[in-house]
């Protein structure tokens, strides 16, 4: 396994010492941690070794990318039961290497340890590179909201894999045009990954298996988060858990009321066709408020959504979303969101 994990320059002592030795220039260090469960985050009969070893670097390297920081490496734990082919363990390990490699980071080390299911824990480390972090807590009245990534595309996968639809072979190929008419206002489900339906492949629907590609593979930009730092943003999270739970956690932190405009969510460049295509194709009665409560509530997409001043120019990446305004919680559209805002660890059982 370690052989598919080069390391970086700023590598000092990588894989094979009792502790990993990086070179820290900016002398701060941004660190986070996040756990990838069989059962919970994955189905080996849905993902395979590559998506998961993917899936687990992304969770991390996205955190670093929200906090306005480069990542730098990953430390891996690894655990498995003894029947696992050696085979599966080294292809994790190869999405591991090539996700972190996305990202300009390294897998620096780790530790491998027997269990019952798989279970991988990545601790994701970042590089200031001199910027101040982007917190939570910095949003401000006035501030505008905007998002660099898809929303609600992985949540949509996952309702595909649970109908029995399958991925494209290559994830990470272009997904064709959008086709199917938008409509819909209505949000109202959560993410999660408890198993459906058995899978099994369906044909001549490229744009949904993309969507299946995507809740496999997501890939958020990771250097949107440097750039956001670096045009002012006041705070900034990824969307792991949903786009408004997230917000909630940035509105509370700041102590503002942050109000999505769903408009926005509808037309370009953040359109619900496909979404509302994938709503009809697992057979939803309202495909347009499906695609819509998916773009709200579906997590897993880890695209990065900030809060800039009023003013700011943003790159064509960034869509505005929305606005920070005085007051408390998150609203859709001036309202408060009548259902659950995404996913939430301990009640979403």
């Amino acid at each position: 396994m370690a052989a598919r994990m080069r390391p970086t320059p700023g590598t000092i002592v990588g894989i094979g010492d009792d502790a990993a030795v990086l070179a820290a220039p900016d002398g701060r260090v941004v660190a986070t941690t996040d756990f990838l469960l069989e059962g919970r985050h994955f189905r080996r009969d849905w993902a395979g070794p590559t998506d998961i070893g993917h899936r687990a670097a992304v969770r991390s390297l996205a955190d670093v990318a929200a906090m306005g920081a480069a990542a730098t490496a990953l430390l891996v734990a690894f655990a498995a039961p003894p029947d696992l082919p050696a085979s599966w363990a080294l292809e994790v390990a190869g999405g591991l290497a090539d996700e972190a490699a996305r990202a300009g980071a390294s897998v620096a080390g780790g530790d491998t340890a027997r269990f019952s299911s798989v279970l991988l824990a990545v601790t994701g480390l970042g590089d200031l590179q001199g910027r101040e972090p982007v917190t939570r807590s910095g949003a401000r009245p006035g501030d505008v909201l905007a998002t660099a990534g898809p929303l609600g595309r992985s949540a949509a996968g996952l309702a595909l894999l649970q109908a029995g639809w399958a991925a494209l072979p290559d994830p990470g190929s272009e997904p064709p045009q959008e086709t199917v008419p938008e409509s819909g206002t209505e949000p109202g489900t959560e993410p999660g990954t408890e198993p459906g339906t058995e899978p099994g492949p369906r044909s001549g629907q490229p744009a949904l298996a993309h969507l299946v590609a995507a809740h496999l593979r997501p890939a958020p930009p990771y250097d949107a988060g440097p750039e956001a730092a670096a045009l002012g943003a006041t705070a900034m999270i990824d969307v792991s858990d949903g786009l408004l739970a997230d917000l909630g956690h940035i509105a509370d932190a700041s102590g503002v009321a942050i109000d999505v405009h769903p408009g926005a969510l509808v037309g370009a460049p953040m359109g619900l066709t496909q979404l509302a295509a994938a709503a009809e194709a697992t057979g939803s009665s309202a495909p347009g408020e499906q695609a819509l409560s998916w773009a709200l509530t579906g997590g897993e997409d880890h695209s990065l959504v900030g809060t800039f001043p009023p003013g700011v120019v943003l790159p064509t990446r960034w869509t505005v979303i929305g606005v920070v305004r005085d007051g408390r919680g998150v609203l859709v559209g001036g309202q408060p969101h009548p259902g659950a805002p995404g996913w939430d660890h301990f009640r979403s059982l």
